[in-house]
């Protein structure tokens, strides 16, 4: 005895004695013999020469499919470092486009970085350490050369949100540290997420989603500089809501001070200097890279002007200056630390930290996405995870606070040429100096210039009116779901706008699989028609020119279209049918417990109304009737169903259904059963196409689908199998290559044919695809009859079927198993078989109903 087949017996036996009935739900008792099962007579003798017989999958095989090897986890630990591919070949070509990228993002990121940190409620400082740890720790892990990390003013505001709050409940608790230590948890949190390469959950939040936090966020952080813009000294809070800060700073605006010339002449100027670079690269094209240096370096140039005329007008008055400037900006890193993490500091934010992760993944994520798609390469959202993971968790040891990808900074760094994520350290470097060499300068930096300088730099994120057109376009849906999320933004928070638009995002996305309705389908017979010429003006096709009838025939094949025409196809075309009593039901959103109820009630609700029961006098009596079934009076079939077609068979179309579970699988059993008992005494078939999924047939076939069910308890009578079989010889094989090319060469030396003379057919005549019929008589006990029998009459199928009429006959076999008849490779061998069985003695009458109801 074998290994395995001890196995088999030990496995059976353990099964015997747990009650547990290995042949689940299989009326024939399948595993005990193959012949009784129906799948083919033949398959028993001939199966190693013409038949397949399809392997179920088993645990193991599962389990091996997802245990990793260690070529897979050594591919994982490299995967995790991505510089190794490409920093052995780095040259001094990458390294000029990474100079000129890393000085251009440095020179943005230093103003940016310190008006960001106003946002967190933090000092300047803090927006220099986290914009210097950002650059500098990515590029270990990245896999997209555009992104930059660092400070974002979506962010910042949530975060300046957080040190608002804790400094209520734990006002001895400095805000640094509260930043901090949030950096901390959303890193570990992030890295944890990329290192379980989880990045497809950020799959799971839509772009309207994205827009509509990226907007309401925006407008929230602009209406909250206009005061410091202004620089008005009314006491109200820039922190509340949207619509109250609008309010507060319009009814407060009388107290707005001197500072408002330097702010809104900045703003004024940073607009000027962007439509003029603007206007001069289209109109000097050439001159396009200059000007787009001009203004990517527009926000440096604005800050040192004004920071120039701050100097000069505060120079003498530095403790009452003219109009607010930043103040000292300690040199070097004086908050470096061991970051402090208690319950006291957790509990001060737990609350808001599901929406820092959020803010912190959709950005970065989003951006990389995007820049990688424009400039021609694709980025791993788990190991962005990490990236920006480590990043937040080295970064506060130095003082930073939570960073992430920069929508601005990164655009302006695609835009100047970056080669490589090394470009990053060049940025690094030039924070390092501005933070030990250039604080000095900061002090005279005016804060109404640089809220400026914030409100331009966010203004790029509002959602601009075309692109919600083009959501508009796309799915009117979606465009509710953005202004549901900006409004619920401006009018509430900006925590509440990310968790509103992402659970109306997901109960819309669970809605449309547990509401997703099947079609009918229906046949077409299609003529491809080459040219318009060949339509005249009645809207008739003439015989396409220059082709044999061979050809012409080909040009005719049978579609299957939605009988309700809702995919959009003309009205005018009639999809009959397939045939009287036999349905063809397409899956549109895939069959699994949300929607398995909704689409089998469908199912049987539109069968019920095209269909009469086999046995109209199934119910001797009247109150042996069910309720919900009361039947016509006196026992007469109603006049209407007189002409309907009785049930002959179910046509499942599998292939947008790639899983199916416990729940849809006992829901199509209680179908079966429920058409069963309506079309008793006979048995309905159940045809399955395009399973794409082994698992999915193993799952079916486990219920008793994939084979027929037999009439009665007397068994089967007689049924006819239909195969799909292939050359493994064909135009599409490694031989007919080989044959091909050698014919080639063969041609170059000997001249073709003359006309008169009869050419070889070769591969002309060969069928690719072919569908083969074979009729058995199958008995629920054996016939009696031999395999040297069965071999006879397979080769006499064989040789009458059209598919092997060739000159040059090749070897076929069957595209899927022998042993699953009824899952076929499409729905026209599933029709040919549901219509090959269906029984001749009833006719079909054109006027309605069988001939002989």
């Amino acid at each position: 005895m074998s290994k395995e087949d001890l196995k088999t017996k030990v496995g059976h036996g353990l099964a015997k004695g747990l009650g547990i009935q290995v042949a689940y739900r299989d009326p024939l008792n399948a595993n005990q013999d193959a012949i009784t099962r129906g799948e083919s007579t033949f398959s028993a003798g001939t199966m190693e020469t013409y038949s397949y017989l399809e392997p179920e999958p088993t645990s193991y095989e599962w389990i091996k499919e997802h245990t990793p090897s260690l070529r897979a986890l050594g591919f994982y630990v490299y995967s995790l470092f991505p510089f190794l591919s490409w920093i052995t070949r780095y040259n001094w070509q990458w390294f000029i486009g990474d100079l000129v990228a890393g000085i251009t993002v440095g020179c943005v990121v230093i103003p940016q970085g310190m008006a960001y940190a106003k946002l967190a409620e933090l000092d300047v400082q803090f927006g220099l350490y986290s914009s210097f740890m950002g650059v500098l720790i990515y590029w270990f892990f990245a896999t997209s050369k555009d992104i930059t990390i660092g400070p974002v003013a979506v962010l910042s505001t949530v975060v300046g949100s957080v040190v608002l709050k804790a400094k209520e409940i734990e006002p001895d608790i400095e805000g640094h540290i509260i930043a901090s230590a949030m950096a901390i948890l959303c890193g570990a949190i992030v890295c944890f997420l990329g290192l379980a390469r989880l990045g497809f959950i950020v799959d799971f939040i839509p772009l309207p989603a994205i827009s509509a936090f990226m907007t309401g966020s925006a407008l929230n952080i602009i209406a909250g500089q206009v005061k410091s813009l202004l620089g008005q000294t009314a006491d109200f809070s820039t922190r509340g809501a949207t619509y109250e800060v609008i309010i507060g700073t319009l009814k407060y605006l009388p107290s707005a001070k001197i500072d408002a010339a330097m702010g809104v002449s900045a703003l004024v100027m940073l607009y000027i200097i962007r439509f003029a670079c603007s206007y001069g690269a289209k109109k000097y094209p050439q001159r396009a890279k200059m000007f787009f240096f001009a203004a990517t370096l527009r926000t440096v140039f604005v800050i040192l002007f004004y920071t120039m005329i701050s100097a000069a007008v505060n120079l003498h008055r530095k403790d009452d200056p003219l109009f607010q400037v930043i103040g000292q900006v300690p040199r070097g890193f004086q908050n470096a630390a061991v970051p402090v993490i208690n319950t006291r500091i957790i509990k001060a934010f737990a609350n808001q930290l599901p929406a820092a992760v959020i803010v912190l993944l959709i950005e970065h994520i989003a951006i990389s996405k995007s820049f990688g798609r424009v400039n021609n390469y694709t980025i791993d959202p788990s190991q962005e995870m990490v990236a920006i993971g480590v990043s937040n968790l080295l970064g506060p040891f130095l003082g930073a606070y939570p960073a992430t990808g920069s929508f601005s900074r990164t655009a302006i760094k695609s835009k100047a040429g970056v080669r490589t994520p090394l470009a990053g350290c060049i940025t690094a470097v030039l924070v390092l100096i501005a933070i030990y060499a250039l604080t000095a300068v900061f002090f005279y930096i005016p804060k109404s210039s640089l809220a400026g300088v914030i409100i331009h730099a966010v203004g790029d994120l509002i959602t601009p009116p075309n692109t919600v057109y083009q959501f508009w376009r796309v799915s009117p849906l979606d465009v509710i779901i953005f202004f549901v999320g900006v409004l619920v933004s401006v009018f509430a928070t900006i925590e509440d706008g990310i968790y509103c638009t992402i659970c109306i995002s997901a109960a819309v996305l669970l809605f449309r699989v547990a509401k997703a309705r099947g079609q009918f389908m229906g046949r077409v017979t299609i003529h491809s028609v080459i040219g318009d010429h060949l339509v005249d003006e009645q809207g008739k096709y003439g015989p396409v020119n220059n082709r044999s009838s061979e050809d012409q025939d080909q040009l005719h094949r049978s579609i299957f279209l939605p009988i309700s025409h809702n995919d959009g196809s003309n009205p005018e075309v009639n999809v009959e049918q397939p045939f009287p009593g036999i349905f063809i039901y397409r899956f549109s959103e895939g069959f699994n417990y949300p929607n398995a109820n909704h689409y089998t009630d469908n199912l049987v609700r539109n069968i019920f109304s095209q269909t009469r029961r086999t046995n109209p006098f199934a119910y001797s009596r009247p109150g042996d009737r069910p309720w919900n079934d009361p039947g016509p009076r006196k026992g007469n079939v109603a006049e209407e169903e007189k002409y309907l077609p009785l049930l002959r068979a179910v046509i499942l179309d599998f292939s947008s259904v790639n899983n199916v579970d416990v729940t849809s699988i006992q829901n199509l059993i209680d179908v079966r059963n429920q058409l069963d008992m309506y079309a008793a005494p006979e048995r309905v078939q159940w045809h399955f196409a395009h399973i794409n999924n082994r698992w999915t047939k193993r799952g079916l076939a486990s219920a008793g689908f994939g084979f027929p069910t037999p009439a009665s308890d007397e068994g089967f009578h007689r049924w006819k199998p239909i195969f799909s079989v292939a050359e493994i010889e064909g135009s599409s094989s490694a031989a007919a290559h080989a044959e091909i090319v050698n014919n080639q060469q063969t041609q170059q030396i000997n001249p073709p044919p003359s006309k008169g003379e009869d050419p070889e057919q070769g591969l002309k005549n060969s069928s690719q695809t072919t569908t083969h019929e074979t009729t058995r008589d199958i008995e629920e006990s054996s016939d009696g009859s031999s395999n040297s029998s069965r071999d006879d009459k397979l080769q006499k199928d064989l040789k009458s079927s059209k598919a092997y009429q060739s000159q040059n006959p090749r070897k076929v076999a069957m595209v899927q198993g022998i042993n699953r008849p009824f899952f076929h490779i499409d729905l026209t061998s599933a029709l040919q078989s549901a219509l090959a069985n269906t029984p001749e003695n009833e006719p079909y009458n054109k006027d309605g109903g069988d001939e002989d109801a």
